[in-house]
Parts: C-alpha cells; sequence; structure tokens
C-alpha cells in the first residue's frame, strides 16, 4: 500500500527522457524513500514465481531496493530510479542501479521487468513537492505513470520477455484494460490480496 496521497513539482518536458545523474555531495535521505509494504512483498513473491534461472531482470522505481536484493546474488538484476536518495539507498544492497526515469538511457532488454508503479490518484491540490513523491503520486486518475511505463516497456523485453506489474483497486480497472489494448499487451492475474480494503494485484503482460 502506498499509504498518503502527494505530489512533486512535474520534470520539465525536456529531462523525461535522459539518463539522470547522481546529485553529487547530496545525503541519502532514507525518509525520502518508498519503504517497502505489502506491494513491494507481493510483486516480489509473484516474481520469485514467474523468473526462470537465466532471467536477465529489470526493476523499474527500484526504490529502497528491497525486491531486487532477493534476487540479486541468484540473477542478473538492474534496477533504475528517479530519485536519487533511493539509488544511493539501493546501490548499498550491492544492485546495480541507474538514476533514471523509467527506460530512458537503457541500451538493452531484459527476460523480466518488474513495476511497483506510482497508482495513488493524486489532484492537483493534493501534490506536495519532495521525492518521495514520485513513488506515490499517479496523477488524477493514477495511471499517469503506468500509461508512460506501457507504452514504451515493449522496446526493453526480450522476445519472449514478461512484465509483472503491480496494480491497486484504487485504479480504474476499465482505465488499466485500455492502456493495455491501446499498446498491444495480453495480461493474466498472477497473484493478489486484499490489505486494509484495498485490493493489491500483479499482472503478467506479454506483447499481444
Amino acid at each position: 500500500m502506498k499509504g498518503t496521497l502527494g505530489y512533486r513539482n512535474p520534470m520539465p518536458e525536456g529531462r523525461r527522457h535522459r539518463v539522470i545523474s547522481p546529485i553529487r555531495g547530496v545525503a541519502s535521505d532514507g525518509t525520502q524513500v518508498y519503504q517497502p509494504a505489502e506491494d513491494s512483498w507481493l510483486l516480489a513473491q509473484a516474481a520469485s514465481r514467474e523468473m526462470q534461472p537465466f532471467d536477465r531482470i529489470l526493476e523499474i522505481g527500484v526504490g529502497s531496493g528491497a525486491v531486487s536484493e532477493q534476487f540479486s546474488k541468484t540473477h542478473f538484476v538492474v534496477g533504475t530510479d528517479i530519485n536519487p536518495h533511493a539509488v544511493r539507498l539501493a546501490g548499498t544492497k550491492g544492485i546495480q542501479v541507474i538514476r533514471t526515469d523509467l527506460f530512458s538511457g537503457l541500451c538493452t532488454r531484459f527476460d523480466l521487468i518488474l513495476f511497483n508503479p506510482p497508482y495513488l490518484p493524486t489532484k492537483p491540490e493534493e501534490r506536495v513537492d519532495d521525492w518521495l513523491e514520485y513513488a506515490l503520486d499517479g496523477g488524477e486518475d493514477g495511471c499517469d505513470t503506468i500509461e508512460r511505463f506501457f507504452a514504451c516497456a515493449q522496446s526493453y523485453l526480450t522476445d519472449n520477455g514478461r512484465a509483472l506489474v503491480l496494480f491497486s483497486s484504487l485504479n480504474d480497472a476499465e482505465r488499466v484494460w485500455e492502456i493495455l489494448q491501446t499498446h498491444g499487451w495480453n495480461s493474466s492475474l498472477l497473484l493478489e490480496k486484499v490489505v486494509e480494503g484495498e485490493r493489491l494485484y500483479v499482472l503478467r503482460c506479454v506483447r499481444r
């Protein structure tokens, strides 16, 4: 579960498709990193069921590194995150981490992509300016970053690659289905769990 709503000012359009280098001299602040919760562990459980012995794994929005850390000793794992504090924290756990927005700057393909996106529906007046909110704010319908992900993720998957993406009942199911159809994906339910009245579920998504 993502917790409270919030937001940061959106990045200028020109920065959204460039690799973003770490901020030198800025110490890592763990309070600015999304800490693992029920949604994190559900995604990790789904990944452990899905992954094959030689899968190359990419986690988008690696956060604290808690999910990727579970597989980094047995698989080739790369994580990305826009949050410099998350990049530093995950890096201390032996994970290869790139500070970037989603896939920007990546030049290889992966067998398995993991993503626990920011999915909280957030109105403009609820927006707050800090790094943590990159892990929370999904825009007004909760699907802004989800749609950006599905619009380009196939370019970073191998021919038989799969994406495991976590969703919430806070998202409009019809809107999620529309996004998947628009961008050429088939999906199936892999795992689900209800936490405090919120349904969390992981979809296994493949190119159509």
